[in-house]
């Protein structure tokens, strides 16, 4: 069992925050506060902890995760943005919007079974500071056992996390929106989930009919 250290994520210290996110580049693995639901989170490059992570959700190895990112810049270094994607990206970033991308050569040591990252950037502030602290992705998943519903509230993350992870970032309730997520890793880019945004305004905007 691990020792979980619970911290509210919209309270941390500078010095927390730096420990927090060196923690996580080497391994850790947190329930964090996002803008949408609660997510079980490591750093992208991490393998072992994203096995343990899938273990604690009894979900496939083999399915990506999405990977967190705190600007438009660091998405830009990890995965080649064809024009629609980058008049998405500069329109909805921060934002409930995740974008499935071929890598570059920078992005490609994170692909994990798949031929795109599905990259994002979060529109919470506190959150945004901790990626910030990382310096990098992370790689994330939301916080439920897989096939159930995501996790909202923060009563009952403890009786369902504790001992399991090394942090507990909360935010009290959450009120979630879904993520829209496009993949442009295929010929005819897809509209794979319609969430806030609506199909209208992201063919607006990208120039492509879903």
């Amino acid at each position: 069992m691990k020792q979980t250290q619970h911290y509210k994520l919209t309270d941390l210290t500078a010095d927390q925050l730096q420990t927090i996110a060196r923690a996580l580049t080497g391994g850790a693995c947190a329930v964090v506060a996002t803008d949408t639901v609660y997510g079980l989170a490591t750093g992208a490059g991490c393998e072992d902890t994203i096995r343990h992570i899938c273990t604690l959700k009894n979900r496939p190895f083999t399915q990506p995760f999405q990977l967190l990112v705190p600007d438009t810049d660091t998405a830009y270094q990890l995965a080649q943005f064809s024009p629609a994607a980058r008049r998405l990206a500069d329109t909805y970033w921060p934002g409930a919007l995740t974008l499935i991308l071929p890598p570059t050569r920078a992005g490609k040591p994170l692909l994990r079974a798949s031929t795109g990252l599905g990259l994002r950037v979060p529109d919470f502030a506190p959150l945004a500071r901790l990626l910030k602290a990382v310096n990098g992705p992370l790689a994330c998943t939301s916080a439920n056992v897989h096939g159930q519903a995501p996790i909202t509230q923060e009563d009952g993350l403890a009786d369902q996390f504790n001992g399991q992870v090394d942090f507990m970032l909360t935010a009290g309730t959450l009120s979630p929106v879904a993520s829209c997520v496009i993949d442009f890793t295929q010929p005819i880019p897809q509209l794979l989930r319609e969430g806030k945004i609506t199909k209208i305004e992201l063919a607006h905007v990208s120039g492509i009919s879903f």
